[in-house]
C-alpha cells in the first residue's frame, strides 16, 4: 500500500473542519479565476489558428497522459507488486517514480525527435541528436532507480532483522 494523504470520505471517522472546507473553496476559486484570466488573455492576444493549436496540444496532452502514461505506470505498478512480495513497499514506490520520470521525459523529448526528423529552416534550433540522448537518459534513470531501490531494500532488511546483541 502506498503512503500518502487522502480526502476523508463522509462517515469515515475523519473530521472535515470548516477551515478545510474554506481552504478548498478558496483554492478552487483561485484556480477558476486563473483559468478564466488565462483563457481571456489567450483569446485576446493570439490568432485563431494559435488558439486552435493550443487547444489541440492540450487535448493531445490529456490523451497521451490517459492513454499511454497512466496505463504504463499502472501496469508497471501491478507487475512490481507481484514481484514485490520480496521487496519492501518503499522500493516499489522508488521504481514507480523512476518509471514516471522516464515516461515524462519521453513525452517531452519525442516531439523534438519528430521535429528534427521532419527538418526545419532554422539551423540554430533542434541542434542535438535527441534519440540517443533519450536512450542514455533511460539507461541512467533505470540504473539510478535500481541502485536507490536496492539500497533502500537492503537498509530496510537490516532494520527488520532482530538484534543479536548480548544483553
Amino acid at each position: 500500500m502506498m503512503s500518502g494523504t487522502r480526502t476523508p470520505a463522509p462517515g469515515d471517522g475523519a473530521r472535515v473542519t470548516r477551515g478545510m472546507v474554506a481552504a478548498r473553496i478558496a483554492l478552487v476559486a483561485i484556480g477558476v479565476v486563473g483559468l478564466a484570466f488565462g483563457a481571456r488573455t489567450l483569446l485576446e492576444t493570439q490568432r485563431t489558428d494559435q488558439v486552435v493549436g493550443v487547444a489541440v496540444f492540450l487535448l493531445l496532452a490529456i490523451l497521451v497522459h490517459d492513454a499511454i502514461l497512466s496505463p504504463v505506470v499502472f501496469v508497471t505498478g501491478l507487475l512490481l507488486r507481484k514481484a514485490g512480495r520480496r521487496l519492501p513497499p518503499g522500493s516499489l514506490v522508488i521504481v514507480q517514480a523512476g518509471v514516471v520520470v522516464m515516461a515524462v521525459m519521453t513525452l517531452v523529448v519525442v516531439p523534438e525527435i519528430r521535429a528534427r526528423a521532419i527538418g526545419n529552416d532554422n539551423p540554430t534550433i533542434l541542434i542535438a541528436d535527441y534519440a540517443p540522448r533519450l536512450a542514455l537518459m533511460w539507461v541512467a534513470t533505470a540504473v539510478a532507480t535500481a541502485v536507490v531501490a536496492a539500497l533502500y531494500a537492503r537498509t530496510r532488511r537490516q532494520k527488520d532483522r532482530p538484534s543479536v546483541s548480548q544483553h
